[in-house]
């Protein structure tokens, strides 16, 4: 029985008063605090992460294990931009303390880790935490505990879902209408071509093929698909060539586009081949074939005529002011290493979400952090090449990317930014003019 339990004999009425009152006091108390005694983040009340000389940001990524290659450079940059804006003075007098913990890739690890950022770390908000099996393993925990989910490293719907998850947002575009993009530009410059399509079994592929079938389902002769951690691929890579087809678009990430790209050279299969962003990085894919093909293939010139999508700026295009400023940052900032394309995804979500502060205000509560971007998103200019979808009904990210092909290291640009939403919107040319840094590299607050 407990000790606040108002039915133990004996107890006056009185007594039972006191004791009720006691309870009541407790309750209070503990409603106050939220789970564990910790601040339950309300507008006005008490913040966690929050003091008046920092913010602390939490991620997760796989720095080791099968995924490292390539997604562990992501929050290196985003600790190189968050370093530059500390020491040109943070944001409202704060600086911002990055905490990213390592999840191999594996969503019971994942589990653990935001669980340490929330509970022990504190972190006021999460940023960019990668994956699509991994962070939907954290969804409804992040939202259950209050804590703004911003900007997620995957392209996957779930991240679009306001009513059921509102503290958790999209970043990047998402798979259905990057395949929508790229189902448009095969309909009109390949018409004859035999499609067959190369897909990671899960939410990746199941919301790329839908958006490719919008404009390509009559040209489709076979799909095929791999199951993430299984790296025989030879029974998929066969069925495509039996089934005849002459074009090929793969929904995977980089590892399966090197082992997609060795098992076609030993079969002598050569179709066109179009790669969602996310397994076309020259870069890394080619030191992933050099690794599968235990030095047989040296580069990534398996790739070249690759067609392809961006939505950042590249490290080899050296012109661009952003990749200069980037590139800036991470000589001053940098932890080593030559800056990549990874490393200018995570700034450009470090850029963001300097953005994202500084319009949540000078005392930022997290219920105003989502706010600020639900409000100012759309608005949010920067690296990225089309503008985000936020607002109060929608949380996905960028709305669109540009056709290219790889040539060597870098690529050619083969349309404008096109831009699209999900379902049966339309595709159209973005008529917005490029963004350019500021002076100091930093975002202008909000007036």
């Amino acid at each position: 029985m407990s000790r606040f339990d108002v039915r133990r004999p004996g107890a006056t009425g009185r007594s039972r008063a006191v004791v009720l009152a006691l309870v009541t006091a407790v309750a209070l108390l503990l409603s106050a605090c939220g789970a564990g005694g910790r601040p339950s983040g309300e507008e006005g009340g008490a913040q966690p992460g929050i003091t008046p000389q920092s913010v602390k940001v939490g991620a997760h990524f796989p720095l080791t294990g099968v995924a490292s290659p390539g997604y562990s450079d992501i929050p290196t940059g985003t600790q190189a931009y968050f370093a530059y804006v500390n020491a040109n003075g943070g944001v409202n007098g704060r600086q911002i303390e990055y905490v990213f913990r390592d999840d191999a890739y594996n969503p019971t690890q994942t589990s653990q880790v935001v669980n340490e950022l929330v509970l022990q770390d504190q972190v006021f908000a999460m940023l960019g935490g990668l994956g699509t099996p991994t962070h939907s393993a954290v969804l409804d925990y992040l939202n259950s505990e209050g804590v703004p989910d911003l900007f997620v490293s995957s392209g996957s719907l779930l991240w679009n879902q306001p009513e059921r998850n509102p503290q958790t947002f999209g970043w990047q575009p998402d798979y259905e209408i990057e395949a929508k993009i790229i189902g448009q530009y095969v309909a009109q410059n390949f018409p004859d071509a035999k499609v067959g399509l190369f897909l990671q079994d899960d939410d990746l592929g199941r919301d790329a093929e839908v958006g490719v079938r919008r404009y390509l389902d009559a040209q489709i002769v076979a799909a095929e698909r791999y199951t993430p951690g299984n790296t025989d691929v030879a029974p998929q890579i066969a069925a495509l060539q039996a089934s005849g087809a002459d074009l090929v678009i793969g929904f995977n990430v980089p590892s399966y586009t090197a082992l997609s790209q060795l098992q076609s050279l030993r079969l002598n299969y050569t179709p066109q081949w179009v790669y969602s962003n996310i397994g076309s990085d020259p870069a890394l894919v080619g030191s992933l074939l050099a690794r599968f093909s235990e030095g047989a293939v040296t580069d990534a010139g398996l790739l070249d005529g690759v067609l392809t999508t961006e939505y950042l700026p590249s490290v080899e295009a050296t012109a661009d002011p952003w990749t200069q400023l980037f590139t800036r940052v991470w000589q001053e900032h940098g932890t080593g290493g030559e800056l990549t394309n990874f490393r200018i995804y995570g700034m450009a979500q470090a850029y963001a979400f300097v953005q994202a502060l500084q319009a949540a205000g000078p005392e930022p509560t997290r219920e105003g952090l989502v706010s600020a971007v639900e409000r100012e998103g759309a608005q949010m200019q920067g690296p990225w090449l089309a503008p985000y979808r936020f607002s109060e009904q929608s949380h996905a990210g960028i709305s669109g990317v540009k056709m290219s092909r790889i040539a060597g290291a870098g690529t050619e640009d083969l349309t404008p930014v096109q831009v699209t939403d999900n379902g049966e919107a339309p595709i159209t040319a973005y008529q917005g003019p490029p963004s350019t840094p500021p002076p100091n590299g930093i975002p202008v607050p909000p007036a």
